[in-house]
This record gives C-alpha cells, structure tokens and sequence, in this order.
C-alpha cells in the first residue's frame, strides 16, 4: 500500500460520481466533514472481520439486508426499529433451523446514494438529472431539486450518526435480549401466514433458554443472550465522501473507513483500472464485490488480488446477482476460478437486483417467485461445485410495504400502488423477508453439511 492514500482514487477514471457544479463549496463541505467524529471505529471494523472469517470456514452464515437506499423522509425511530426488528427475526430463524451463528449486517446508516442506469430521467416530455440518493440530490421532479448538494451530505452524516446510535442502543441495551425474543414481532405480521410459524420457534426458544436458566445460564452470567453484534455497510459509491470519512489508526496505522464497517463495490464500478476498486484497496474494511452476468472469471481473480492481496479471510464477500434464470450460466464459473486460486472469500447471494421488471401499471417491482429461485439455484449450484453459499444480500424493509408481488400475502400487481413507497428500486416487506428465512433455512444446513464433507473429503 506504499502508492495508496486517501485521495489516489482521483487519478483514476471513475464511474456515476455526481458533477458538483460549486466545486468549491463541495471542497468546502468535505473538509469540514473530515474533522467530524468518526463513525465506527477501527477495532469495530476487525471484529466484523474475524465474525465474517468463520464464514469463509463455513462456520457462520451472512445476513446483509436493508433499504435499497434510506431517504431523509423515512428517516423515523420506527423505521430503524422494526428493520432492526426483522433482521433479527430473520437471523433467530437461520441460526435455530440451520444450527449457524449469523453474522447481521445491515444495508443502514449510510446506504444513500446509487448507481442509475440512465444520468437524467424524461416526464411528460421534461428531461431532467436522475435522483441519485438524498445526500446528492432530491427526488422531486424538478430542476432545482435534482441539482446535486454538497451541503446534503452534512444532513447525511447526521442521520447516519443518529441511527448508529439508536442501533447500538437496541443491539446492547436489552432489545435483543432473547429471553424477549416475543417482542421482536412487528404488529402487522401477527396477521400473517408467517405468524404461526414464527411462534412455533418462539416457543421452542423459550424452551430451551428455561433449560439453560435452570442449569444456571442466563443472561445475567453470559451476555451473548443479552446483546448481538450488529453492523453496518453500504456502497462505497460517493468516493468524495468516503475520502473524507478514511482515518488512520493511531494503534495500527492502517487506514479505516469510518462511514461504515463493510463497503461494497457495485456491479457497474468494479472496474480493475477504475477509482471505485483504487480507494477500496487501501482500506482495511470488509469488502464486498458484486459479481453481474458480465464478470469474466480472469478479472474476478485480479480484483481479488488486488483488493486482497494477502488472502486474508474474511476481506471479501463476493455478491452474485445474476437473475433468477442465470445462475447456472455464470456462477460455476466463477466458483471454480475462485477455487482454483484457491482465495478465501465469502460468497453471498443478491437475488432482487437481477429480477426486477415492471409491472403492467407501471411499478418497478420483484416477484418473490423469482427470488427464490435464485437463492435456490445459488445453493445447488454450490452444492454442485463442492463450495459453501455463505451469505445472502436483500433489499427489505421492516414497514407493511406493497413493492414485491407474490409471496404467501399473493401482492398481486393492482396492489402496488396501495403501499409503493421506496425512493429507488422495491424491497420485500416483513412477511416475504421472513417468508423467505424459513424458506432457505433447510438449504443453508444443506450446504453447509455438505461443504464441510467435501472439504473433509479434499484434505
């Protein structure tokens, strides 16, 4: 890293960055930003590192899920609360069905801007810049409103700021405590297909936490029942932002950035020769790497070295996002690349960014049907390669949504528009998120099982 700092990303060529036109005053706000707290910290940033390292050994499973992109109007206590809330459900049902810690990182406190397919966006014959994240710009369709803001990304940091705290207070104060594991429901999912199931588990939980109690274990004396580890992560989009927010450790003298515990790369700013994948190389956070239809096999092994270059564990989590039909087209591929160099990464399933389409009445939205498929299809194509499918990446929300059809709620098309609030792309709603969780849980133990026997197998 002796040619890496901070700002060398800027010789690069770089993909869907904002073009500021007060070059100054943004010049003005990052400076200022950089005398901000950070926040998270560099020992923070390592633990996730040893949490996600057991993944790689196939001893724990990723659960990564959020906002396609948090907005500055939903920004509300509840909000937080109840994604928090169903990330925890999710993560009790995987643990308990595929008898697997769950590493739970959450798409929040920073997962603002994004990638558009087109730079502006046409109504009613007016074209106008697209929306590209609250800390950018607006999403109302007008001019003004869609100039880009330096002085947004204050109001950025704040909310981020904010949520980390409220998060780190539910996460260490007693919230997830499982000895209250019945107050983690969300009201409306009382109603739903999922309810029953969901107090099956509870009960069965509540069952065993009294054993343990009556053996002398309880939360009192461990406090692995009382409190969890929760993480954040977005993309690693707004380098200018992200420059501003890298630190260095004054113990380690690596360089950290301090705007979340996990980045990620996207599927359209992965080039090798690009500023996305120089800034990314020299932090010492997690990375994650989006791996589309177009990765080819070579440059996958030469991201992974360059961001890697030591192979260490639990730096990269590769995130495949392919589509419900293309799986087995171009994840063994990659699969035996990767093995074949034998690199230690984490592989993690997407399965909403590659099948959404638009509805009939004119909303972008996902069929559950065919996330799905694709989580299936991940597993055994895994399984089929002898690898371990060790994470899963998912757009939800905690609210009563109507973004995705289908599921055991039957969302059809005509009911999107009852409860379409995304900014950006659709999310599964509490019920489809949990729906799925019980769903895949039998399949995780599968290849888990089934990872470690091949692995025995190899050696």
């Amino acid at each position: 890293m002796k040619n890496w700092k901070k700002n060398s990303w800027r010789k690069y060529p770089v993909k869907h960055i904002p073009d500021y036109p007060d070059k100054n005053e943004l010049d003005t706000v990052l400076d200022k930003i950089g005398t901000f707290p950070p926040l998270v910290f560099a020992g923070e940033t390592r633990h996730l590192k040893e949490q996600l390292a057991d993944v790689v050994d196939g001893k724990a499973f990723l659960l990564q899920g959020g906002d396609c992109a948090e907005s500055f109007a939903e920004f509300n206590p509840d909000n937080i609360r109840d994604t928090f809330k169903l990330l925890l459900q999710m993560s009790l049902v995987l643990t308990y069905s595929a008898s697997l810690p769950v590493v739970k990182l959450g798409r929040i406190a920073g997962q603002f801007s994004k990638p558009r397919s087109s730079p502006v966006e046409t109504k009613n014959g007016v074209e106008l810049p697209s929306y590209l994240g609250d800390n950018i710009n607006g999403m109302e369709f007008n001019k003004k409103a869609r100039i880009p803001d330096p002085k947004r990304l204050f109001k950025a940091y704040s909310q981020s700021a904010a949520t980390l705290n409220l998060i780190r207070a539910f996460s260490k104060g007693g919230f997830a405590d499982l000895n209250k594991v019945h107050l983690w429901n969300l009201d409306y999912i009382k109603k739903s297909p999922q309810a029953k199931k969901f107090k099956d588990l509870e009960d069965k939980i509540a069952d065993a936490i009294a054993f343990m109690r009556a053996c002398g274990i309880t939360s009192d004396f461990n406090n692995r029942l009382y409190t969890v580890n929760f993480w954040t992560s977005h993309e690693a989009l707004l380098l200018p932002f992200e420059e501003s927010m890298t630190r260095t450790d004054s113990t380690t003298g690596e360089n950290h950035d301090t705007s979340a515990h996990f980045v990620w790369i996207g599927d359209r700013t992965r080039q090798l020769d690009g500023g996305h994948v120089e800034f990314c190389r020299g932090i010492e956070n997690p990375i994650g790497i989006k791996c589309g239809p177009t990765l080819k096999a070579d440059d996958l092994i030469n991201l992974c070295n360059r961001i890697n270059p030591k192979n260490e564990k639990g730096k990269i989590t590769l995130i495949s996002r392919f589509g419900a039909d293309n799986v087995s087209k171009h994840l063994p591929k990659l699969i035996r690349a990767i093995k074949k160099e034998g690199l230690n990464v984490i592989w993690s399933c997407d399965p909403c960014h590659g099948n959404t389409i638009q509805a009939v009445t004119g909303f972008k939205t996902r069929p559950f049907n065919r996330v799905l498929k694709e989580v299936k299809d991940v597993f055994a194509c895994h399984q089929s390669e002898g690898s371990y499918a060790g994470g899963l990446h998912i757009e939800l929300t905690g609210q009563n949504v109507t973004e995705c059809i289908g599921g055991a709620q039957k969302i059809s098309e005509n009911d999107l528009s009852s409860r379409y609030h995304t900014h950006c792309d659709p999310r599964l709603n509490a019920n489809q998120a949990l729906e799925l969780a019980f769903l895949i849980s039998d399949e995780i133990k599968k290849n888990s099982s089934y990872s470690k026997n091949a692995d025995r197998a190899a050696s």
